[in-house]
């Protein structure tokens, strides 16, 4: 994991958040290679789920909502809250399910002398107003879902969609986390990929269930899109007595990361609760009608969640190769900061440099291309290597006469002479492998 952490901010991928005043503990910026692959893996997922399908639209709802929202939710309550404990020497906080209070504190070392267990709310609070005395309370979204709920009626309406189907969304939630870490594992600051998806209310646990499984093998389907290796991944059945309040089944996937085992996905029937909540609270109608029967009623919901940061750390960790050599990110191609890297063979040839110019420039019309001119060409190849870029385009001598380049490849690291002229078709014949 270390290697990892090291080659993120070597390579531009993720730096220490403020790290010029010291740091924020766990909080961490995307460089220029980390918003770039962060990027792709979104606008995949949203290629995917929601311009590939016709069952499902997509909004981009406020972080800050009136906190009325956050009451019919129950993050409000006690049920959104984990206990914490704190070392009476030190001072230092623990989730009190992640320690034996019988031990030592792991800060200072201090044996057996940690409060008694509270009640700590994961909401992040804030204030609407000039004056903090005279504002109003509101609360950083912990979730991306509640956006989508209370929109429904107005997405149903504009959308004129029937059931069943889903609202999508892509953004940052936050929540007060007790003990984050494990680089940008588990962080206050957060951004996810969910979808709810609302099905007509099920007469019985079999209709609900072809739903839940359909959404389940969409889950499998992602993660294979990304290049994870099905066999780091374990299906986790989440048990009644650990699942969200909502929540009538949940599965975690979870994958085998290098500090364990740990959740990347989930998967859960929320069943009306939201809905049924919101339409309550506000007064508002949340019913759905029925265009063929008229009936009507408050749709369940089946809810996939992808976290971002997480689904970066995993491509990151399955990419991560070394050998005697090098160490290469073995990146799947649409997932690449970059898809070509486009050199002069020597930096101090102008008429290399002058083709070598044009070729980037045309390339950039239709790929992320970087222009590398630094040290000799077997660096420029392990640098490229370094940051997942899979292919090298280098106009050398020959080029002139042959109006050819040599394109070397990063898994294989073989090189094969193309055309100048049938570049861009052949490595928009690659992308599309």
């Amino acid at each position: 994991m270390n290697k990892i952490v090291s080659l993120c901010k070597r390579r531009g991928f993720v730096f220490p958040g403020s790290e010029i005043y010291g740091g924020l503990a766990n909080s961490w910026d995307y460089g220029p290679l980390g918003v770039e692959l962060k990027n792709n893996i979104k606008w995949l997922w949203w290629k995917r789920f929601v311009h590939r399908r016709g069952d499902i639209v997509g909004i981009d709802s406020a972080i800050i909502m009136n906190p009325k929202v956050w009451e019919a939710s129950g993050h409000l309550s006690a049920g959104f809250a984990d206990e914490l404990v704190e070392c009476r020497h030190c001072h230092a906080r623990y989730r009190a399910d992640q320690i034996d209070l019988k031990d030592a504190c792991p800060n200072c070392g201090t044996k057996g002398d940690f409060t008694e267990p509270r009640l700590f709310n994961l909401m992040f609070k804030t204030f609407i107003g000039p004056a903090e005395e005279k504002a109003d309370i509101a609360y950083l979204r912990p979730e991306t879902a509640q956006g989508m709920f209370v929109n429904f009626k107005n997405v149903l309406v504009t959308s004129r969609k029937t059931l069943p189907f889903g609202i999508a969304q892509i953004g940052k939630a936050f929540r007060n986390e007790i003990t984050p870490g494990n680089f940008i594992f588990r962080t206050r600051e957060f951004e996810q990929m969910e979808i709810e998806y609302f099905i007509p209310a099920p007469k019985n646990e079999k209709a609900w269930g072809g739903y839940f499984d359909q959404w389940r093998k969409e889950m499998f389907a992602w993660i294979k899109e990304i290049g994870l290796d099905y066999g780091k991944i374990h299906e986790m059945e989440v048990p009644a007595g650990e699942r969200a309040h909502y929540s009538k089944r949940t599965i975690d996937f979870e994958y085998e990361f290098p500090f364990g085992v740990k959740e990347l996905y989930g998967l859960a029937y929320r069943t009306d609760f939201d809905l049924k909540n919101h339409q309550e609270k506000s007064g508002q109608n949340l019913e759905y009608t029925d265009p063929q029967t008229g009936e009507k009623y408050i749709p369940h919901v089946i809810e996939p969640t992808w976290g971002v940061d997480r689904s970066i750390l995993a491509v990151l960790c399955e990419s991560y190769n070394e050998d005697a050599e090098r160490i290469f990110l073995k990146l799947p191609p649409k997932l690449a900061p970059y898809k070509i890297a486009v050199f002069p063979l020597l930096a101090n040839k102008p008429a290399l440099v002058e083709f070598a110019e044009k070729i980037y420039n045309d390339l950039r019309r239709d790929f992320s291309v970087v222009w590398d001119d630094r040290g000799n060409i077997g660096k420029r190849y392990y640098a490229q290597d370094e940051i997942g870029t899979p292919w090298c385009v280098t106009f050398d001598f020959d080029s002139l006469e042959d109006k050819k380049v040599t394109v070397r490849d990063r898994d294989t690291m073989k090189q094969k002479r193309v055309a100048i002229k049938d570049l861009a078709d052949y490595f928009k014949g690659k992308l599309s492998e």
